[in-house]
């Protein structure tokens, strides 16, 4: 996947935008943009990549994502087969700074200050009441300045939720140095297009023009991890959306998911997931 900057910008009439997105399906577009994005998912289902988080997502799910973290919803086959489906979010696009330089440095803002800090791997919400979705969708309706103080609210309620859960891992840094950008958007565009072959570190290193161990000090410098724990993640964030979605052996979706082996495969999947496959199923079955 090529990582695109898309402009969410907001007018000369707003510091921050809100819309409402009815379309077929998402946008297909593995992207990042340097405002955070507060998203309310109203209909469809499919996969959300999050940094290098692959995840099934649903119809009611709240997400906020930290400024220039790459992400894409991508809805399931049917949405894109068919025309009489609807995939629809209200997602809200805004600066860190949309209400002034040091705004949020104010003691009576240090909630949300930490919210925007932990944005940065991207949140999901769990269990989110129905009065804070209409909290969400009633912006759309609002005036500039009570928009504003009800976004301030939305903020300072997620702020105060403790039931969420972290989606990119801790050691994805997204350096927006331009050298180092330019390297990086390469390295997850490859691992992405090939994380279901058999790939090493070589190759990539080949491919952004390095010698193995400068990519390997690179990378680790980079992620806070070797390169094969970050394809291994990868790999099982993609069966564990392989799992929940079909009907296939396990054994058929560790091999799809670029493991050779079902051993490493377990071994890697209960090292990430502190579960088994087959425990991880009945789990999410269960809920």
């Amino acid at each position: 996947m090529k990582l695109h900057l898309l402009n969410r910008s907001s007018s000369n009439e707003s510091s921050f935008t809100v819309t409402h997105n009815c379309h077929p399906y998402f946008l297909k577009i593995w992207h990042y943009h340097p405002e955070l994005e507060l998203v309310l998912i109203e209909k469809s289902s499919g996969t959300r990549f999050i940094g290098d988080s692959i995840q099934k997502f649903e119809a009611g799910e709240v997400v906020l994502l930290g400024k220039n973290l790459p992400h894409m919803w991508l809805n399931d086959e049917v949405y894109i087969k068919r025309g009489n489906l609807k995939a629809e979010a209200i997602a809200i696009h805004f600066n860190e700074d949309f209400l002034g330089e040091s705004f949020f440095e104010r003691p009576e803002f240090a909630k949300i200050s930490k919210l925007i800090k932990r944005a940065a791997r991207g949140l999901k919400f769990n269990d989110v009441d129905e009065g804070l979705k209409n909290s969400i969708r009633g912006l759309l309706k609002k005036d500039p300045f009570p928009r504003a103080i009800a976004l301030l609210e939305i903020l300072q309620r997620l702020a105060s939720d403790k039931n969420y859960e972290s989606l990119s891992s801790l050691g994805y840094i997204n350096s927006f140095i331009a050298e180092e950008n330019d390297r990086l958007h390469k390295i997850h565009e490859y691992v992405f297009n090939n994380f279901k072959k058999v790939i090493n570190a070589n190759e990539v290193a080949q491919e952004i023009g390095m010698n193995a161990s400068a990519f390997s000090r690179f990378f680790k410098k980079i992620h806070r991890k070797t390169f094969t724990k970050y394809l291994n993640e990868i790999r099982v964030g993609y069966a564990c959306k392989l799992l929940l979605e079909s009907q296939s052996k396990i054994t058929a979706i560790a091999y799809e998911s670029g493991f050779n082996n079902i051993s490493n495969f377990n071994r890697q999947f209960k090292a990430f997931k502190k579960m088994t496959p087959k425990e991880y199923i009945k789990y999410h079955r269960s809920l």
